[in-house]
């Protein structure tokens, strides 16, 4: 008989071991599949690293898709480290960036830079942090799962903002293209010429390191860890459960709403369909594979980042599919999970117990 039990904890060694395996056999299995449709992996692999990282314009294509990425991971992050599985930070960058353009050509078009750009932040950061909040407090007061709620979410806040792109909102110039009209000059994030690389770097960099010094130097930081480790003792020890639970997830939602916002600013200055090619799905497998912290989250962010700009040359220089980069991140994510599992409990065999002697009256 074979059971399942939990381990004791990981060392560093295994802990840092797990992720890089994952990518490993990702690699491998990736291989595999393009073998099977009739591809050398070696020059497939080779290509996507040209195009990501071989010339400066991959680069900084690499680095613009970095900031979205980074800002909804970092928010992923801090929800997972209270075990809040916020899945729904796609909706909330997509309400990030509606908040955010309602206010730049409705509510204050008229504001110089220096006023409408950290409003438009603001304005980002709220829009997220309201839709982060909805399964926030069914789960803080009702237990509702925030797993259901926060990903049923994603799809309202995407086909509310396809309504508004295709209706109030749209603009009557676009010649049949649905989006809205293009925001004011002064809405723009400043970009570092000749690049499309954008001030929403800056962002994401300081947001990754307040992150860092709230888990590690601050009292709230503290409540969000031992709640995270065994919300039992921090429950005996006084802790406000359903007021942190609220707080991260308003946090969450606002740095994936932030994305939102820099997507519009910095890139396609206007919302407009399909504004995010998944980075809030993708800002899952990132935070995993930065084990949550804030600084590694950049850097992971950076390399798959790389990934989706890799797929993309593919599909202009070799005519393949774009979908190899999602087969690729998908099978990171399985083996990732696998890992974890593995690097958790183990399976052990039950040996069976020596059969008692029975004495003769017993027999």
């Amino acid at each position: 008989m074979w059971r399942i039990e939990r381990r004791t904890a990981p060392t560093a060694g295994v802990a840092a071991l797990v992720p890089l395996v994952s990518i490993l056999l990702a690699l491998l299995l990736g291989a595999l599949l393009l073998l099977l449709a009739g591809q050398n992996p070696l020059v497939v692999y080779g290509a996507m690293l040209n195009g990501a990282f071989g010339s400066l314009n991959g680069v900084a294509e690499t680095i613009v898709k970095t900031i979205p990425l980074s800002l909804a991971a970092l928010g992923v992050g801090i929800a997972f480290r209270m075990l809040l599985w916020n899945i729904g930070a796609e909706g909330q960058l997509y309400f990030g960036a509606i908040a955010a353009t309602g206010l730049a050509l409705y509510v204050m078009p008229w504001a110089p830079t220096v006023v409408l750009l950290p409003m438009m932040v603001l304005a980002g950061f709220v829009g997220g942090a309201l839709w982060g909040l909805i399964p926030g407090a069914l789960r803080a007061f009702l237990n509702v799962n925030e797993i259901i709620t926060s990903l049923m979410l994603n799809y309202v806040a995407i086909l509310f903002s396809e309504y508004l792109v295709h209706g109030p909102w749209r603009n009557p110039q676009g010649l049949g293209f649905p989006g809205t009209r293009t925001l004011p000059d002064s809405a723009w994030l400043p970009r570092l010429s000749p690049t499309r690389v954008h001030l929403g770097l800056l962002l994401a960099v300081i947001a990754a390191g307040v992150l860092f010094v709230i888990l590690r130097r601050t009292w709230w930081g503290y409540e969000i860890r031992v709640i995270g480790e065994n919300q039992r003792a921090a429950r005996y020890a006084g802790i406000n459960i359903p007021r942190n639970m609220l707080l991260v997830m308003a946090v969450s939602g606002g740095l994936a709403g932030i994305a939102g916002m820099s997507e519009v600013a910095g890139i396609a200055h206007q919302l407009q369909r399909s504004l995010s090619p998944g980075y809030g799905y993708t800002a899952i497998i990132v935070a995993w594979l930065a084990k949550l912290n804030p600084w590694s989250t950049l850097m992971v962010a950076f390399l798959f980042a790389g990934l989706l700009v890799g797929g993309d040359q593919l599909q202009i220089s070799m005519g393949l599919p774009a979908a190899i980069a999602p087969m690729l991140q998908g099978t990171i994510l399985f083996f990732l999970l696998g890992g974890e599992v593995l690097s958790r409990y183990r399976l052990t065999k039950v040996r069976p117990g020596p059969t008692p002697d029975l004495n003769p009256a017993q027999r």
